[in-house]
């Protein structure tokens, strides 16, 4: 498909892909499931080794092509894919999976928001993908990636499983369930009693097996990397490579939402397992390698002090893993990230002085979220918590207030609903340190069903 310009907007690229490791730079092929380097045993990424050839187009007409794909009609651009080229440019068209995931919006916060913070900034509602959360980015890319090795390589059936504490399992199971049902089955892994009822009933309704264990989410990663270092399964955390490259379309509609102008830009990001950051800061380096933006953004990490050691690392230039406790920004509540050595790999080598860290309080990430909410936004508690840090990083100066800010909400308030309510209860003392500020509590009031008397009541006078 050409324009009269003569430029095509449908993929002509032909890629290299490869799994490379991290440390050791060993490349294998994308025909084995593989997650970590079988020789050293360290984190892999998806490599295009024809990546080059990307540059044979200017940075210009590649923002033309993104541009211009949004008003086709053509299955597999849709979503993530869009950015076909950049997210896994193997696979045909005719495999990708789409269940209305990407394109999430950027809301400019109203003024009075703004002032409450001391700048203007946006939010990017990634709520609003199909199951509720982010997640929906790198299940579609690791989804199309198992539709597609299916076909190809048409083993028996093939068990996808994940551990998760609730984002990660709702979308994992929504994804699966769209294969047929003689070829995947799914499972998650979750920590009894660590995520929102909300939560529990998506995988349920996915009809994945739910596995409870005691314990954390670390727990539940423990185990399921065992699996799939000891077992034939299609791992569907982070730390398979192919979920990390949907998740870098976030970056991509950043950009294009801010016009492909990105120098004096800060994306605040929540860090639990550090996926998402990881798969964000490459998605701007893929951009600024083929010219399509004008600059990196400063990355803007923010984690609750009840499990910081990526923010702890930023401070004091040593990483250690920590003992969390409970968090209301439950998809956070990780002492050891997985990602963490790309994270640490893509600041030193690339990003440096534009990655930074703060630490917030879980005081400050229930108040930033309700009081986002009360204007105009549906943020999650990890929403809440990138606008606590933003507001942190510039009261201390660790961002400049002579910018553009955009912050990461990376799930549904209604996934969250429980803790708001125990908020407005005054539960969230106890185990969260969270005092409810009567400024911010709200209940149903009981009245008469009376109009007149609603009417005296809520101080309403008649018309003349």
């Amino acid at each position: 498909m050409k324009l009269l310009t003569g430029l095509s907007l449908l993929p002509c690229h032909e890629p290299k892909s490869v799994y490379k490791c991290i440390a050791c730079e060993k490349t294998y092929s994308l025909d084995r499931l593989l997650y970590t380097c079988p020789e050293c045993k360290s984190l892999l990424r998806i490599v295009d080794e024809n990546f080059s050839a990307l540059k044979a187009r200017s940075g210009k007409e590649w923002r033309q092509v993104f541009d211009l794909r949004r008003s086709l009609d053509v299955a597999g651009l849709r979503g993530i894919f869009l950015f076909h080229e950049l997210i896994l440019p193997h696979i045909p068209l005719e495999d990708v999976i789409f269940l209305g995931e990407g394109h999430t919006p950027l809301i400019r916060a109203n003024g009075e928001l703004c002032e409450w913070l001391g700048a203007d900034f946006h939010v990017k509602n990634d709520g609003q993908n199909p199951s509720a959360s982010f997640k929906d980015r790198g299940m579609a890319s690791a989804i199309s990636f198992l539709n597609n090795y299916i076909k190809r390589n048409k083993p028996d059936t093939v068990l996808g499983i994940c551990a998760s504490t609730g984002d990660t399992s709702a979308a994992a199971a929504l994804y699966l369930s769209y294969l047929p049902k003689s070829a995947v089955k799914s499972v998650v892994l979750l920590p009894k009693g660590k995520v929102t009822p909300q939560q529990l009933g998506q995988p349920l309704g996915s009809g994945a097996t739910v596995v409870e264990i005691p314990g954390v989410f670390d727990d539940c990663m423990k185990i399921v990397e065992q699996l799939a270092e000891k077992y034939d399964v299609f791992l569907l955390n982070s730390k398979n490579p192919v979920r990390i490259t949907g998740q870098k379309s976030f970056a991509f509609e950043v950009a294009q939402q801010s016009g492909w102008k990105t120098s004096g830009l800060t994306v605040a990001v929540p860090i639990g397992n550090a996926g998402n950051v990881t798969a964000i800061m490459e998605g701007f380096l893929d951009l600024e390698n083929l010219g399509i933006i004008d600059g990196l953004p400063v990355i803007l990490g923010v984690q609750s002090h009840h499990a910081n050691p990526v923010a702890r690392w930023r401070d004091t230039g040593e990483y250690h893993p920590m003992t969390v406790s409970p968090s209301v920004a439950q998809a956070a509540m990780i002492g050891n990230p997985v990602s963490f050595p790309k994270v640490r790999g893509l600041v030193e080598k690339y990003f440096k002085e534009k990655f930074t860290a703060v630490t917030v309080t879980e005081q400050e990430i229930m108040d930033s979220m309700l009081l986002s909410n009360r204007h105009g936004h549906v943020v999650c508690t990890q929403g809440g918590e990138a606008i606590a840090g933003l507001k942190r990083a510039l009261a201390e100066g660790k961002v400049s207030r002579n910018g553009r800010f955009v912050c990461d909400s990376t799930s549904h308030q209604l996934k969250f609903a429980g803790f708001q309510q125990d908020y407005f209860e005054g539960k969230l003392v106890e185990g969260f340190g969270v005092e409810s500020k009567p400024e911010l509590v709200n209940k149903p009031v009981g009245m008469e069903a009376d109009a007149g008397s609603i009417a005296a009541k809520l101080g309403l006078k008649p018309r003349k």
